[in-house]
């Protein structure tokens, strides 16, 4: 028996899932076009499991999220498969704001929607002296909407100002294009105008990962996301088991200097393998090794023993010998192959 011997069977990521919860942007599509084996991952994914979907983007409707996705191949997605941050943040309105109370939006038909819906009426203007505001992303979102904002939130909420919630604080958004500034941009403005923080209704805040869970009944469940600050810190923080995949945001860089508060379960380079065995992570003195790939940790030095014969491996295999150490990614010397990036991206 070698000395990194490992079990003949290894699991792969979807072993014991009851529902696959997986983000878009980033995930499943960058702008209007679906990211390389997302499609026929997610559909395989879904013969036996359930499967749904989370969205931090507020411009549009679940309807219209279900419709793009069918599009795109995922023929079996329907308007409740989809969890978006508007409908979270329904959770958090109902709580400070009874239906039938006016609310200022900062955003798109998303929000508007999911507002009227719920039964409140719904208006751009602070003149209206609206109960709360809600603001999410659009890409129209401009100037005079930020201001009207900050009008409506000039009175702290503990001096009797009326709340503040934000779908969520994406920094930034995958588009087709390239990567674009996301609602954190827009939030941050109006926070610098007023000088409060918003309530935050989606990733990496809870309350749109307990509407998922709660939606599909999910005892099991497995949260795909591309951005450790919002996927998987949120996932963390809810309790769920998460996959890193490779194809959005983050980068092998920002792996190996993630904080013990937003460290996914398993590294995948595209969906494709969720469906593989995910080889296990094996310590023998300063040596951690992933499948072929393996790294040893020699005081501030990072070394690769073996690069192996896949770059997802070795990027496990240094995530996992870093981590393990408790000390930040500044403190050590890392060879650059360690992080190299040949994986998707839009």
């Amino acid at each position: 028996m070698g000395l990194f011997s490992r079990r003949e069977a290894e699991p792969t990521p979807l072993d014991g899932v009851d529902t696959v919860l997986a983000d878009l942007d980033g995930v499943v599509y960058a702008g209007a076009h679906a990211l390389p084996h997302a499609v026929e991952s997610l559909n395989r994914a879904g013969e036996t499991r359930r499967l749904g979907y989370i969205t931090n983007n507020a411009s549009r409707r679940d309807a219209t999220v279900a419709e793009h996705l069918r599009e795109l191949g995922l023929t079996r997605t329907m308007p409740e498969d989809v969890v978006t941050s508007p409908q979270a943040a329904m959770r958090l309105l109902r709580e400070r704001v009874a239906p039938g109370a006016t609310v200022l939006v900062v955003g798109g038909d998303g929000l508007v929607f999911e507002l009227e819906k719920a039964g409140y009426a719904v208006t751009r203007s602070a003149d209206d002296a609206p109960s709360a505001v809600l603001q999410g992303f659009a890409p129209d979102v401009g100037w005079a909407h930020l201001a009207e904002a900050a009008y409506a939130l000039a009175t702290p909420e503990d001096e009797g100002g009326i709340p503040w919630i934000a779908t969520n604080t994406d920094w930034t958004i995958p588009q087709a294009r390239g990567i674009a500034p996301g609602n954190g941009t827009l939030v941050s403005a109006v926070h610098t105008a007023v000088g409060r923080l918003a309530i935050v209704a989606g990733k990496p805040e809870r309350p749109i990962f307990d509407e998922a869970v709660d939606r599909f009944a999910a005892r099991h469940p497995l949260f795909i996301g591309d951005r450790l600050d919002t996927d998987i810190a949120g996932a963390q923080s809810a309790g769920i088991a998460s996959v890193l995949v490779l194809t959005g945001i983050d980068r092998p860089k920002h792996v190996l200097a993630a904080p013990t508060t937003s460290r996914p379960t398993f590294i995948v380079g595209d969906l494709r393998e969720l469906h593989e065995p995910y080889p296990a992570t094996l310590v023998s003195g300063d040596v951690t090794r992933v499948g072929e790939a393996a790294v040893r940790i020699d005081g501030p030095d990072v070394h690769i023993v073996s690069a192996g014969d896949r770059p997802i491996d070795l990027v496990r295999a240094g995530a996992a010998a870093i981590w393990a150490t408790g000390r930040a990614i500044y403190g050590f010397r890392v060879p650059e192959a360690l992080y190299a990036d040949p994986f998707h991206r839009p």
